[in-house]
């Protein structure tokens, strides 16, 4: 059974016996024993084992794929590919959220309960994200996990070993043997995977209240169908228009990277999984992808605008303030600038909804409005966001000739079986190929 499969079957078994537990009332030994003992452990041991993943793979596949590059120009142009369409489909949600918001109008007669003495932590300004990009101790931003500063010093010391000739080679020889190492350490992890989406879910369903998510039912259910608007419609549409791909090939084959995200609620936390996807399932060449989908989980936040565009409308209506076109415009520039350099970490998105809520005169104090059903928006959005970090992946490998056709469209490429070892020679041949 591929590994699509039996997180699917995780996720619906985990989903089932919390329901029960929750039915239950979650009863004293169930949460000494499970919701707060088995549940729990397996559940943070599996999201732990992803993060101790991303900031190895992010390094090392990101110095292959900048020093693989013969002409260092072309890492220029496809950030500025990747940068611009991920600043375009950010635009684009958040000024859809902004649009449903305005026309559905959640907020308006809501009576959720607010949570008194909600303190949200405010983000870094603008100004400041900027200059942290740049590491001053490269070794501490890795200590850290601080995405923006890794990725800035990998692509340098990548252009570096590029441009340091025979030497050069050798350490650009040592870096890919590493990365290879690596991606088989991302294939033993996945095997565990459905057991820890199974502790996931099952934690979460055991343990949420259906009171919240009735109290701002209309809120969840507008961001839900955004959410899948965007997912199903717009990436599809990028995906025809601009790479002249089929969709349907492209949402098959990043079904385990969504479950994945939805499980863990965190885009870093993903990145192996995202990485492996496009790389072996999708065949996008590493020198694209190394760079666009680590750059992807740190700048493109399309799930997280949605939020934060729906978020602001609800608690505006539900405080009974108008904005002004200039405010909600104001909205989709903070959103957009505000995704640059925010951390794909779970619940990230409240942060940055104080800012925007801060910035056009709305009470920041409404974020507790939408505190007890963020959980499981924030995991649905997060697929979201890595679905289209893939997205642009693959555009961006199109339009630089850097994707194996014969792998997107082949619906078997890259599958994980429990029998790897049995594969087909030439199977495991064409995987090894494609991550190098």
């Amino acid at each position: 059974m591929n590994l699509s499969a039996r997180i699917f079957i995780g996720m619906i078994i985990g989903a089932v016996v919390g329901l029960i537990l929750n039915f239950m009332g979650n009863p004293e030994w169930s949460e000494t024993w499970l919701t707060g003992g088995l549940f729990h452990v397996i559940g943070a041991i599996f999201v732990a084992l992803l993060k101790m993943l991303v900031v190895p793979l992010v390094f090392v596949s990101i110095v292959c794929g900048s020093s693989a590059l013969s002409d260092p120009k072309a890492l220029g142009r496809v950030g500025g590919k990747a940068i611009g369409l991920y600043l375009l489909t950010t635009g684009i949600a958040v000024t859809l959220a902004l649009t449903a918001a305005i026309i559905f109008k959640p907020g308006v007669g809501a009576n959720p309960t607010a949570m008194e003495g909600t303190q949200v932590a405010a983000g870094k300004p603008f100004t400041q994200v900027l200059i942290d990009m740049i590491p001053t101790n490269p070794v501490g931003a890795m200590a850290d996990a601080q995405m923006l500063p890794i990725i800035i010093f990998s692509v340098l010391l990548g252009v570096s070993i590029t441009l340091s000739g025979r030497k050069g080679q050798r350490v650009s020889d040592w870096f890919n043997d590493i990365n290879h190492v690596i991606m088989k350490l991302v294939h033993i992890v996945m095997h565990v995977a459905p057991y820890g989406v199974f502790a996931l879910i099952a934690n979460l369903a055991a343990t949420s209240s259906a009171g919240d998510f009735l109290a701002v039912g209309r809120y969840i259910l507008l961001v839900f169908a955004v959410l899948f608007l965007h997912a199903l419609v717009v990436y599809p549409t990028l995906l025809v228009t601009l790479g002249r791909l089929n969709p349907k090939t492209f949402l098959w084959k990043m079904r385990a990277a969504m479950m994945f995200a939805f499980s863990t609620a965190s885009s870093n936390a993903t990145i192996p999984v995202t990485l492996e996807t496009v790389q072996d399932r999708l065949g996008v060449k590493n020198r694209v992808s190394s760079f666009t989908v680590p750059l992807g989980a740190t700048i493109n936040m399309d799930g997280t605008a949605i939020m934060q565009g729906i978020a602001t409308g609800f608690i505006a209506q539900f405080y009974g303030i108008e904005l002004t076109l200039a405010q909600y415009l104001m909205v989709v520039v903070m959103v957009i600038m505000a995704s640059i350099g925010t951390a794909g970490v779970p619940s990230v998105g409240l942060v940055v909804l104080a800012g925007v809520l801060t910035q056009v005169g709305l009470p920041a104090e409404g974020i507790a409005l939408i505190l007890g059903v963020d959980r499981l928006l924030d995991m649905t959005r997060t697929a979201v966001n890595i679905t289209g970090d893939a997205a642009v992946t693959t555009i961006v490998a199109v339009s630089e000739n850097a994707i194996d056709l014969d792998v997107y469209n082949d619906p078997k490429a890259g599958l994980i079986h429990d029998g790897d070892a049995d594969d087909e020679p030439g199977e495991e041949t064409r995987v090894l190929e494609n991550q190098s």
